[in-house]
């Protein structure tokens, strides 16, 4: 009798855990489904401004009119540095696909969904992964969101207003002979405009993703510093495939990826101590 009434409450045990897994999916599925909700709310906004999203952001690089683009001529001219400034940048964007230009529109659109709704997103994964954490891990959790969203932002402002134009001056004014006229597909500058702007975007979240890992036990403060010259250069590989094949944009990206992995290491600091009540300051 005790063996039957044993098997029966492992066999509820067991339907309890088979429902609670495919509650968490169907809150999953429901997470999922708001985010999706967004990015289209927001890629339809995106859609109907089409004038704004093209020909003031996505095309306004290409042009020696764009921020970026004076600048670089205002310290070209102070500096007697006439190789700085773009003024003369004349790209001749062309479409040859008879739906080309309509299929680029729609995928801008999906991307500038994304990015305007990345903060709600990472707010629905927090919403998501709550119910697991302990007080003090959601109060953190909190300003985390924050932190991402900033660091995203910078990232990809720092690359549309530094290293696109500087791609684009670059990529499509280059010739191997007078001779040979360049003529820009609209989906090649899209796709290099696109891929530069969101990878910077992403690598910008090394300290987040340094946080987690310190925070489950992956590395230490002590594993950042001792491996530091390794990171180097990873850095400058991932710099050189994230950006154009010149040395300028290259070092422009180098530089806040250093920043932002001493940075990184700092906030491993914090939490190793937080965590371990003590620092580990081994170099």
């Amino acid at each position: 009798m005790t063996e039957k009434l044993t098997t029966k409450n492992e066999k509820k045990k067991e339907t309890e855990k088979v429902m609670s897994f495919w509650d968490h999916m169907e809150e999953l599925r429901m997470h999922i489904i708001r985010s999706v909700i967004a990015i289209v709310v927001f890629a339809v906004v995106a859609f109907l401004n089409r004038k704004i999203i093209f020909d003031v952001i996505i095309l306004a690089p290409s042009k020696p009119g764009f921020f970026t683009n004076k600048v670089l001529c205002w310290i070209s001219h102070k500096l007697a540095l006439n190789a700085l400034c773009i003024s003369d940048i004349n790209l001749d964007i062309i479409n040859i696909n008879m739906s080309g230009q309509f299929l680029t529109h729609m995928y801008i659109s999906i991307v500038a969904g994304f990015i305007v709704a990345f903060p709600y997103i990472l707010w629905e994964i927090w919403r998501f992964v709550k119910p697991a954490m302990r007080n003090n891990e959601k109060k953190y959790s909190r300003g985390g969101i924050l932190v991402a969203t900033l660091l995203f932002a910078i990232g990809i402002l720092f690359s549309y207003f530094m290293i696109v134009p500087l791609t684009v001056n670059f990529l499509g004014t280059y010739q191997v002979s007078p001779t040979v006229h360049n003529q820009i597909s609209l989906t090649s500058y899209i796709s290099t405009v696109v891929s530069l702007t969101f990878a910077v975007g992403v690598v910008f979240e090394l300290p987040i993703l340094v946080y987690f890992l310190t925070s489950i036990g992956v590395i230490t403060p002590a594993f950042m510093k001792k491996n530091r010259k390794y990171m180097f250069v990873i850095l400058l590989i991932l710099a050189a495939i994230i950006t154009p094949p010149d040395m300028f944009s290259q070092v422009l990206v180098v530089i806040p990826l250093v920043l932002l992995y001493e940075f990184s290491i700092i906030i491993s600091k914090r939490v190793y101590k937080k965590n371990y009540g003590k620092a580990d300051e081994q170099d």
